[in-house]
């Protein structure tokens, strides 16, 4: 089965290294191809499974670089939620550092939360920033990740199979 017709993705400037090392291990052990994207230096693994992808510095440089580079059925790691509404729409899968995929079905929820939170920020409330990333949102990604590859890979070797195996 040729695993390189999906990419992992990752929004690297704001992702824990805990998270980055599960993919970087995933992608040793099932032979994925994976694209680390950062306007700054993130160490990753020297191998040619694995590219780091270093853009300039601003806001949403990285986003946009994901988004034109993206195709449908690649996996995105983001937490940032316009990025993983781009994502979806554009037919990839997203998945939050802490471990939520990202659906057609819970982003405008999350969108709108995100919205607020900002709007109330720029009213001059105090609102506490999210969590320290913790084991427990390390597990929660771990098992949310492991699953949605598993998925994407049984996928494309059905795929495979129905067109006898021709790829």
């Amino acid at each position: 089965m040729n695993r390189e017709k999906f990419t992992i993705w990752i929004d690297a400037d704001a992702c824990p290294k805990a998270v980055r090392s599960i993919v970087f291990r995933a992608a040793f052990r099932l032979d994925l191809q994976v694209r680390i994207v950062a306007n700054c230096h993130i160490p990753a693994p020297a191998t040619s499974r694995i590219k780091c992808i270093r853009v300039e510095a601003g806001p949403d440089v990285a986003d946009k670089y994901i988004i034109d580079a993206v195709s449908a059925g690649d996996i995105v790691i983001t937490a940032d939620i316009p990025l993983a509404n781009e994502v979806v729409r554009a037919g990839a899968l997203a998945i939050d550092i802490r471990g939520q995929l990202y659906s057609d079905d819970n982003i405008g929820q999350r969108s709108a939360i995100r919205d607020l939170l900002h709007d109330l920020r720029e009213e001059g409330m105090r609102l506490g920033g999210p969590k320290p990333f913790g084991q427990k949102d390390k597990q929660r990604f771990a098992a949310t990740f492991d699953r949605t590859v598993t998925k994407r890979i049984r996928e494309l070797e059905n795929e495979t199979a129905l067109s006898g195996g021709d790829e």
